[in-house]
């Protein structure tokens, strides 16, 4: 398959594009920056473009058989529009195109309910205080670009992530559709998923949990290497 991949310069976009090298598809990673793009391959294309413009996303989605998106930024609480304006975009170029199938990331904090395995300090600290302050305009631009692709005649797919971490390896990650129990989902399972997705129908037209179920870290562990940048010791 030709995938065209958008988000292709962030830790899981990354991930992605090797798997899918690896798995003999033709991939094209769409970023704004090409000159610190890490890969390199004989069926890879690095294209610049910025998702906000139109040509630019146009002329990146041509002979696609499926595009994948992992676009994203960090939380602000500042509106934000990247998640929505981008995934327009990208469902005009698909629809010039003639290209159906679509699979994007957005999050769990979308149908945000206590966990079973969280505790006191996910549930009802973290989880409120991320979804009502400085995650509120990210996870509104989300929840924008759903019901966007939702509205649309496309064949889409929305993965729904739980708490993001490193994994050298993927596991027997989980999918559940719009909810699951999971706090935890690596950037390799994500990665993995997404490309599985590219090919399969069986969760078109829906949102999709997805979680590892092996190897996740503590929730201490996550915040000191996710949000505190440090590394387990």
């Amino acid at each position: 398959m030709k995938l065209i991949l958008f988000g292709a310069n962030g830790k899981a976009g990354r991930r992605l594009t090797r798997q899918a090298l690896e798995a003999g598809h033709r991939v094209t990673a769409v970023t704004r920056h090409p000159d610190v793009f890490p890969l390199a391959h004989e069926h890879l294309d690095v294209v610049k473009a910025d998702v906000y413009v139109e040509d630019d996303v146009v002329k990146a989605v041509h002979g696609a058989d499926a595009v994948l998106s992992m676009l994203g930024v960090p939380f602000s609480r500042d509106p934000i529009s990247i998640y929505s304006a981008g995934v327009a975009n990208i469902v005009a170029a698909m629809r010039r195109h003639g290209v159906t199938r679509i699979v994007t990331v957005s999050s769990s904090a979308l149908d945000p309910r206590p966990h079973a395995d969280g505790g006191i300090v996910l549930n009802r600290v973290l989880q409120p205080l991320i979804t009502r302050t400085i995650g509120k305009t990210t996870y509104a631009d989300m929840t924008a670009m759903e019901t966007l692709l939702a509205d649309s005649d496309l064949d889409w797919t929305v993965l729904r992530p739980s708490g993001l971490f490193d994994a050298k390896t993927v596991s027997d990650y989980r999918l559940q559709e719009d909810h699951a129990d999971g706090i935890f989902t690596s950037r390799a399972d994500l990665a993995a998923c997404l490309l599985a997705q590219a090919g399969d129908r069986r969760w078109s037209g829906r949102r999709v949990a997805v979680t590892t179920t092996a190897g996740a870290p503590t929730l201490w562990q996550l915040i000191r290497r996710e949000a505190l940048g440090k590394s387990p010791e």
